[in-house]
């Protein structure tokens, strides 16, 4: 087969698991196990939507990981060598995607699945169905940004096959752990993938405005395949609300606003594919007009440098900070921590961090400050390190697209730093130094500044992602080289138009007063140009400045922000906390969790274990939780303060043990994952929330007969039922399981959930609560218990 090319119009399949409940799949049963069992209906289904118009047919192999198939004694190399066995025979002339969904769980450090075990899997898979014939890898359905960067890399990797990703979004515009779609563009064509998009989800018409957004940005094709709406439940089956026509309609809009690549996903079938084959017959691909920015990233928001003024803050460096070296000596990373809250609460978008000492393992230090500012911070962070090393080590891990400081004109580091950058799709700070030193003119910088400029380009760099700092002087000792690097900074962005970033406390070194000299610094480098000063968030006059600049040169529209923040005439300032002087309930709010326990121990010896529970524990989550309602955190957030009102719990009932005193108990719960159904990402983050609330939860576990949840019901006594499904296979089981708790007289009220679920549909089935999300869940649970 020739190379795919992906700048012409191409039309994927419709569903597996559609097709497949026309072929009589039972309930429960393994999709790809039909790789096995029965080719010859998964060939029929490929070859239905080769005659209905498609292009690439995809591999029945969604769930063909490892770790999920072990649960049905298949092993991956069976699975998937048959799968694309089939698809090939089936496809003739057309192509062939390798299928891979998500591994089914919860990815750090929401839960327990590391970066490299996924890493490990998503390779398995990729290995086997390279070698067997696919022409291309489709990683599709996902919901975990730093999930998608696993297979990603695993499949760039692992074969030279061109990468197609795709994740799914919910109702708010946002992942399940919350990435948003400008975030997800801007990560994902960073790895060098051939196209990015958004599958599942939601019906088109609903799709329209998350794809217009893709669209915007996304430097490469744009992959779409819609739901066929929400499903219901129709006389016992399983149906789609939306149907060929509304679908194809939306879908031939999208082709014309510069989708590329379209398919169907859940209910969609071959009626729906050769619909839309022949709407889309005389549609070319259009040039698209796309918005140029330089951005970095967390996985919850994406910071766009040059809207305004935007500040990386500077404290996460042991350089002139005795605190911070005996952190790292002493591998106390929470005083780390804090440093990172403290400057995002004083006005921080970007982090630095810099942890180079000579006597500590950088890396590994490195990568683990890293995992833990970004378990409770969402800025994205700066990846400061004079190893490149250490940079490529965080910048795998790293979730998101980060700033990496930094690369000179030195043609070693450049040679050293850049494939890193481009592997990874960072943006990179550029220091104005070569082999000769920094040059004391301005146009002796800007000469160096070109010359990254052009040499990241010979590493398909784009410019956009270069911010280029002219280099601070002391002026103490070099005062005349000062205004050197304002007009540096003037140069560079007029001559080069690119992004610029000075380190603003470097200039007062040595000297009195020099907040002083900082601010008056920053104000001649801002009015020059400059994008992004690297300063001390929790100095309030350099805060000031740059809050005060946005507004007069026009980026603080209405100078809204400067209102908000500087209409209470009453300023206050505040000295930063040391970690010890937190409260339990800032600990919980900020998901500090390493802290909690020792916090909660120093607690119980003047507080009893009941009134920790009820006046921080459960206030605390109260919180969290509205902050999660109104959006203002997102999941990881939500299950950190969780996991850190966890660590608090276990000292408490430890402390009741010893005092043998009553166990704490709000209720009882059964939670279980209907039969059929392996799938307990949802069930799992439920669970954590109810215990966090005081809750006993007797959890089942998934893929559970419907007679054991009766029997567990009668045995303990149970009044509260969580049942989750989330397939659309599965969920007739969790119909059954309603069915005979009802007509066995199970005395219990019963919610479910599931991606699949909508309200109606929770009702149809005969459930009594419907929960949305695990926050849902617990709102259910404590208005049925009080």
């Amino acid at each position: 087969m020739s190379k795919i090319d992906f700048s012409k119009m191409h039309i994927f399949d419709g569903a597996m698991g559609t097709m497949l409940q026309r072929y009589g799949i039972k309930s429960g049963e393994l999709p790809e196990s039909y790789n096995i069992t029965h080719p010859e209906i998964i060939e029929k289904i490929h070859k239905s939507y080769i005659d209905a118009g498609s292009d690439i047919i995809t591999t029945n192999t969604f769930g063909a990981n490892s770790s999920k198939l072990k649960a049905y004694n298949y092993s991956a190399k069976e699975i998937i060598t048959e799968g694309v066995k089939i698809a090939r025979k089936a496809a003739g002339d057309k192509y062939v995607a390798l299928d891979m969904g998500p591994i089914g769980q919860l990815m750090e450090p929401c839960g327990t699945l590391t970066f490299e075990k996924a890493y490990g899997l998503f390779a398995e898979q990729v290995i086997l169905g390279s070698a067997s014939g696919a022409d291309l890898i489709l990683i599709e359905t996902m919901s975990d940004l730093y999930e998608a960067k696993a297979a990603v890399l695993a499949a760039k990797e692992n074969c030279s096959l061109p990468v197609i990703c795709t994740m799914t979004f919910q109702n708010d515009g946002r992942t399940l752990t919350g990435t948003d779609a400008i975030t997800m563009v801007n990560v994902l064509h960073g790895l060098n993938i051939d196209a990015v998009g958004i599958n599942c989800s939601l019906g088109p018409k609903d799709m329209l405005p998350l794809v217009n957004t893709i669209l915007e940005y996304s430097k490469i094709p744009v992959i779409v395949q819609a739901n066929a709406g929400l499903p219901k439940v129709n006389q016992g089956e399983t149906v789609f609300s939306v149907q060929i026509d509304e679908f194809t309609k939306y879908t031939k809009l999208m082709a014309e606003s510069g989708v590329s690549i379209i398919g169907g996903c859940c209910g969609t079938n071959p009626d729906y594919i050769k619909s839309v084959k022949t709407a889309l017959s005389d549609v070319k691909v259009c040039e698209r007009k796309l918005k140029s920015v330089t951005c970095v990233t967390s996985n919850l928001q994406s910071v766009f440098i040059g809207d305004g003024i935007k500040i990386i803050g500077e404290r996460i460096n042991p350089t002139g900070k005795k605190k911070i070296k005996e952190a790292l000596r002493s591998n106390n990373l929470n005083e780390l921590l804090l440093e990172g809250i403290n400057q995002r609460d004083a006005g921080a978008d970007i982090l630095d961090v810099n942890v180079g000492l000579p006597e500590i393992n950088e890396k590994e230090v490195m990568t683990e400050t890293i995992r833990k500012l970004q378990s409770v911070i969402d800025l994205p962070l700066q990846i400061d390190s004079a190893r490149p090393d250490v940079l490529e080590a965080a910048a795998r891990i790293y979730n998101g697209k980060p700033l990496i400081n930094s690369v000179s004109g030195k043609d070693k580091s450049m040679k050293e730093v850049f494939p890193i950058v481009k592997k990874y799709g960072a943006c990179i700070i550029g220091l104005t130094l070569d082999d000769s030193g920094i040059p004391e003119k301005a146009e002796d910088r800007l000469k160096v500044a070109e010359k990254i400029v052009k040499t990241a380009a010979a590493y398909g760099i784009d410019k956009n992602d270069i911010i280029i700092d002219c280099l601070v002087l002391t002026a103490s000792a070099q005062q005349s080289d000062v205004k050197e690097t304002i007009k540096a900074v003037s140069l560079v962005k007029e001559k080069l138009g690119v992004k610029t970033a000075l380190g603003i406390s470097n200039v007062s070194f040595g000297l009195p007063k020099r907040e002083l000299l900082n601010r008056v610094f920053l104000s001649s480098a801002l009015t020059a140009g400059l994008d992004l000063p690297i300063l001390n968030p929790l100095s309030e006059v350099m805060i000031e400045t740059v809050k005060s600049f946005n507004v007069l040169w026009n980026y603080d529209k209405q100078a809204k922000e400067f209102i908000s923040i500087y209409s209470d005439t009453n300023d206050k300032a505040a000295a930063a906390p040391s970690p010890l002087s937190l409260d339990l309930s800032s600990i919980i709010i900020s998901g500090m969790k390493d802290l909690a326990a020792a916090k909660t121990e120093e607690m119980l010896s003047e507080a009893s274990s009941m009134e920790i529970v009820d006046k921080y524990l459960i206030p605390s989550l109260n919180i969290v939780g509205k902050k999660y309602e109104s959006g203002e955190i997102f999941l990881p957030q939500l299950i950190q303060s969780a996991e850190t009102v966890k660590k608090s719990f276990e000292i408490i009932k430890a402390k009741m043990t010893d005092n043998k005193e009553e166990k704490i108990s709000k209720g009882k719960i059964l939670l279980a994952t209907v039969y059929g159904d392996i799938h307990d990402i949802g069930k799992n983050i439920v669970k954590v929330l109810l215990e966090n609330y005081c809750f006993e939860v007797i959890d089942m576990g998934k893929d559970v007969p419907a007679e054991d949840i009766l029997k567990k019901v009668k045995e303990e006594s149970i009044k509260l039922v969580g049942l989750s499904a989330l397939m659309t296979t599965t969920v007739k089981n969790m119909e059954d399981t309603i069915k005979l708790l009802r007509d066995n007289n199970a005395d219990c009220k019963i919610m479910v959930g599931g991606a699949v679920l909508t309200k109606s549909y929770a009702k149809m089935i005969g459930a009594d609560f419907y929960a949305s999300d695990a926050r849902q869940g617990v709102k259910i649970a404590l208005d049925y218990f009080n």
